[in-house]
């Protein structure tokens, strides 16, 4: 039996980022490569000629599994019935700019956005925040669109979980395949903590431990933390534009694995809404290790937590809880 479509909303459509996403979601890269899916590409008004030249190359790549496209600067007719949703479009910090300022067009433009998802979106549709400041734009839907649960609501880490484990692979020459389990705590920012303590590589004679492997403490605790850190900011200056192919790469994983489950053994970063766990505030949208099983993430529990980890972790929950006192700040 052929499946029934799945709609698939991309906000911000016509910028890089989703330039490069709508092709994989097309391809069947995010949802199963026998998963039929129907497009709903949403961008603001002065990018609806570039978006209308997205949806020309959609026809045009004829893929077997897009069965329709949806391209609109309305939110209301994006968001009707769909039943994933991939927030990609914000506003990004522009130079000069203070925090308080990109926070509060942020807020206004991801509470107006909540709205149209809570009253038109499918029940049960799942939620992946990208555009910046992630997880304080997911905290902000969430509050605006009550009827959709909070655990469907997430944001983006996916992306700095894949980075971490690039950074592992290169430096000890393997398959960036044969590395699992590295953890990305807290914001999607450059407070966040790359965690390789209970991360394995697999080798012929069964996983060892990253920490073992590497044997340089330094490096684990200094460099790669920073690099994974900074790794946006690289980009950017090699490329003079953002990282937009390893975004959409990452948005794909993040949906696949939550949809068709993380394979035994495995976990993955996912910013969720924190319960406590780990001693990090409840009411956050924090980066945790989660595994997922017939289309619900659970947090691992009763993963060791050493100092050093412990005082990373409350630094980047630190700044989550300004964030989020600067986004209600902006909404009275």
């Amino acid at each position: 039996m052929a499946k029934d479509p799945v709609r698939v909303l991309v906000t911000g459509a016509a910028g890089q980022i989703g330039y490069a996403l709508v092709p994989m979601i097309a391809r069947g890269v995010m949802l199963g490569p026998d998963q039929p899916v129907i497009l709903h590409m949403l961008d603001i008004p002065p990018a609806a000629e570039a978006l209308n030249g997205v949806k020309m190359e959609l026809v045009d790549a004829a893929f077997p599994l897009l069965k329709g496209v949806v391209a609109t600067t309305d939110a209301v007719e994006a968001c009707t019935g769909v039943n994933v949703a991939v927030m990609v479009g914000g506003f990004p910090r522009k130079e000069g700019m203070e925090r308080k300022d990109v926070m509060s067009k942020n807020v206004s433009i991801y509470k107006s956005q909540a709205s149209a998802l809570e009253a038109h979106a499918a029940p049960n549709c799942k939620v992946l925040v990208v555009a910046n400041p992630a997880n304080t734009n997911a905290l902000i839907l969430k509050e605006f669109a009550p009827s959709i649960p909070a655990k469907n609501i997430t944001c983006l880490t996916r992306l700095d979980h894949n980075r971490a484990l690039g950074q592992i692979s290169e430096r000890l020459n393997i398959q960036v395949s044969d590395v699992k389990n590295v953890i990305i705590w807290g914001n999607h920012s450059s407070t966040q903590y790359p965690d390789v303590s209970h991360a394995t590589v697999k080798t012929p004679s069964g996983q060892k431990p990253v920490r073992e492997l590497v044997s340089d403490d330094d490096w684990l605790k200094g460099e790669f933390i920073k690099t994974v850190q900074q790794r946006g900011a690289a980009i950017i200056k090699a490329r003079k534009l953002s990282s937009a192919l390893s975004a959409a790469s990452a948005a794909c994983d993040h949906i696949r694995d939550w949809v068709l489950e993380t394979p035994e053994g495995t976990w993955v970063s996912m910013g969720v809404y924190s319960d406590g766990s780990y001693n990090v505030p409840a009411g956050l949208i924090y980066s945790f290790p989660v595994t997922c099983r017939a289309g619900e993430w659970t947090i691992v529990q009763g993963l060791s937590v050493d100092e050093f980890s412990r005082k990373k972790m409350d630094a980047t929950a630190e700044e989550l809880t300004e964030e989020k006192a600067l986004a209600y700040s902006c909404l009275s």
